[in-house]
């Protein structure tokens, strides 16, 4: 009795496996050869990732406006763009 053959879909998965596994190893080498960021863009977002400070709402708004210009800017995804915003929003004191 000869071996079964492999079935059409089970070939299929196992493409998709492949190409999802390829396009995350993309992505990964992608992130890790970012070019130098714009200085301007780079300026420190008021310390959005520190939960320890408070900063002003002044300040938080820039943090804001900077993670846009890194948004636009290409240098991070849109995940993270609206994490940091919806983050940063959150901590708006309101009166």
């Amino acid at each position: 009795m000869g071996a079964q053959r492999t079935s059409f879909e089970k070939l299929q998965r196992d493409r998709a496996k492949k190409a999802k596994a390829a396009a995350k190893r993309e992505r990964r080498q992608d992130r890790s050869v970012e070019p130098l960021p714009d200085p301007d863009l780079a300026a420190d977002d008021g310390g959005a990732d520190d939960e320890l400070g408070e900063l002003s709402a002044a300040e938080l708004l820039r943090a804001v406006e900077i993670v846009h210009k890194r948004f636009d800017a290409k240098m991070i995804s849109y995940e993270e763009f609206e994490e940091k915003k919806a983050e940063l929003l959150g901590r708006l004191p309101i009166d």
